[in-house]
């Protein structure tokens, strides 16, 4: 299945019904009066998190979506049928934006959420509304009111613990894949992933997710290589695992490369808590490792662990670093909701 995180789509919630005007007419009742009955509601537009969808590829193939009109109310005081409502099914991450693609609307992280978008119209009043001691015949209804139409952007923001940072063939492909049952595509050739990657660790009888992004070279932020637009996929996790490969001339610079096009990304990715690790560490002999473990020291202000996904040597040590800081950030407070949110 192709791998979409951003569409644009069209709503349109139901226009309501409009009221009846009518008279009540029956053998033997001389004054029957007015018994024109109410319009129906229009549709809602609804956004609802289902299990079983990690994409919006769904929203590449229909873009509009519009609820039913209500039915127009009917004599002896019949209320029209509510319009049908629409549902727009999204992956949990999924984060609703107005037209500008800069305001955010909502932001959906759990399975079975609901979100209503788009509140469909009113219905008219029938004529029995109108009667009145002077005005015993009304021969007017109202309109329905019309629905609310806008076009938004959905964004998917995807859902995880731990997320994976570094440059190209850092070995962030391999690690996820020694720790998870995921299957990414792994070679020597620089953004080999194209698509973010998710995969479930285990660690002591305890579990969490990490995420997998495309490696990150100088001047991504400006769109080089391919860019940054894949690190709101980070944005979620608690934790970042900076990997360094001991292939690297100089790791050092190498660190502060992707530590500035965190910075230069913004949205709290660079203030996030970070353990670093020199990958790739089993293609070195001993001196080697030495040396570019302190340089790699130096630049990032702590030591870092020696990782190699391939002999396993580190990668334990990394991922109970990687556990105790999500277990500490999941103990926050859920955010507060309105009315508009049903769960």
């Amino acid at each position: 299945m192709k791998f979409l995180d951003q569409a644009k789509v069209y709503i349109r919630s139901g226009d309501g019904g409009a009221g009846s005007v009518s008279f009540r007419r029956e053998k033997f009742i001389e004054f029957g009066g007015p018994d024109g009955g109410d319009g129906g509601r229009g549709g809602d537009v609804w956004i609802e998190v289902v299990d079983g969808l990690n994409t919006l590829i769904d929203y590449r193939y229909q873009q509009h979506f519009r609820a039913k009109t209500g039915m127009h109310g009917m004599g002896r005081n019949r209320t029209g049928a509510k319009g049908a409502d629409v549902t727009l099914k999204v992956p949990a991450g999924t984060q609703i934006y107005e037209e500008d693609n800069e305001t955010l609307i909502c932001d959906l992280t759990e399975v079975g959420e609901r979100f209503l978008i788009a509140k469909g119209g009113n219905g008219g009043f029938g004529n029995q509304h109108f009667k009145t001691s002077t005005n015993q015949a009304p021969r007017r209804a109202n309109p329905g009111l019309p629905g609310d139409e806008r076009t938004i952007w959905l964004r998917l923001k995807l859902i995880a613990d731990a997320g994976l940072v570094g440059q190209p063939n850092a070995g962030k492909s391999t690690f996820l894949a020694a720790v998870t049952a995921a299957k990414p595509k792994i070679a020597d050739y620089p953004f080999t992933t194209l698509h973010p990657g998710l995969g479930v660790a285990r660690i002591d009888a305890r579990e969490f997710v990490i995420a997998d992004i495309p490696g990150l070279i100088e001047g991504a932020h400006e769109g080089v290589g391919i860019g940054d637009r894949f690190l709101g996929h980070v944005e979620r996790t608690r934790v970042l695992l900076h990997l360094v490969s001991a292939q690297e001339e100089h790791p050092g610079k190498v660190y502060k490369t992707v530590r500035g096009e965190l910075e230069a990304y913004g949205h709290g990715l660079a203030d996030k808590p970070e353990i670093v690790a020199l990958s790739q560490v089993d293609t070195l002999d001993v001196d080697e490792r030495k040396k570019k473990a302190a340089a790699l020291k130096r630049a990032a202000g702590r030591t870092p662990i020696l990782l190699s996904a391939v002999s396993g040597e580190g990668v334990e040590e990394a991922l109970r670093a990687l556990i105790a800081v999500v277990e500490e950030a999941r103990r926050g407070d859920a955010p507060v909701k309105d009315e508009r949110w049903v769960k």
